[in-house]
């Protein structure tokens, strides 16, 4: 079988099993996994590819190799070596191809730090939600998926460039973690700087205890008497 009618196979078995709810679609993902991209339909359907690719491994390494230029011995080891989820190896892939960068680079970069996940890696590399770049990112997701031959919906923002596609609105995705973490600092900051002030207030006033006991003036409308 040659590999045009290899991938026709298995776009027509995905597409399939997808409108049939086969155990494709009900696979579990690892737990505690959460891209956190900071759009929750990206997230959605980042999960979705680590379904689908986990049947269907190769339409989704040849997806990674001929459309997003990733090397496939880079996609092998992420997958096979160092165990990324088939969601994170597209999206890193994805945003390479935005940046106009090696594959690779966006791992590194990942690799380097992503205590915050998707979100913070895309930013930090210049690819901020609303900006034109992670709309074309969004975007990308649609053809991969027709080329699987498996069903997408789109949300509001996509629907402007696929006005005949079904969509849906998503929720707002989740304050980030780390914006909870600052304001418990600043609010831990607030009540040592109110135990500092009571303090200071608690010294100061013992301070004119002892100077009356003594018969000095401590204050100035003791000196003004």
């Amino acid at each position: 079988m040659t590999d045009k009618l290899k991938t026709r196979f298995f776009a027509l078995a995905a597409s399939v099993a997808a409108l049939l709810g086969t155990p494709a679609q009900a696979q579990e993902l690892p737990a505690g996994w959460d891209p956190r991209s900071g759009d929750v339909w990206v997230d959605v359907w980042l999960g979705d590819i680590s379904r689908y690719a986990a049947r269907y491994r190769e339409p989704f390494v040849d997806e990674m190799v001929r459309y997003y230029g990733a090397p496939r011995e880079l996609v092998g080891d992420l997958l096979d070596q160092r165990h990324w989820t088939p969601g994170d190896v597209y999206y890193a892939c994805a945003i390479a191809q935005v940046l106009g960068r090696p594959c690779r680079y966006v791992v590194d970069e990942w690799d380097r730090e992503h205590g915050q996940g998707w979100g913070e890696v895309a930013q930090r590399l210049g690819v901020k939600p609303g900006s034109a770049e992670f709309h074309r990112l969004k975007r990308g997701f649609v053809p991969t998926y027709d080329r699987w031959g498996r069903p997408i919906t789109i949300d509001t923002e996509l629907h402007r460039d696929f006005p005949n596609r079904p969509y849906r609105d998503y929720p707002p995705p989740k304050a980030p973690v780390v914006a909870k973490a600052e304001k418990g600092k600043a609010d831990k900051g607030k009540a040592e700087t109110g135990k500092a002030k009571g303090a200071a207030a608690k010294s100061h006033a013992a301070s004119e205890g002892a100077a009356k006991r003594q018969g000095k003036p401590a204050t100035r409308e003791a000196k003004r008497d």
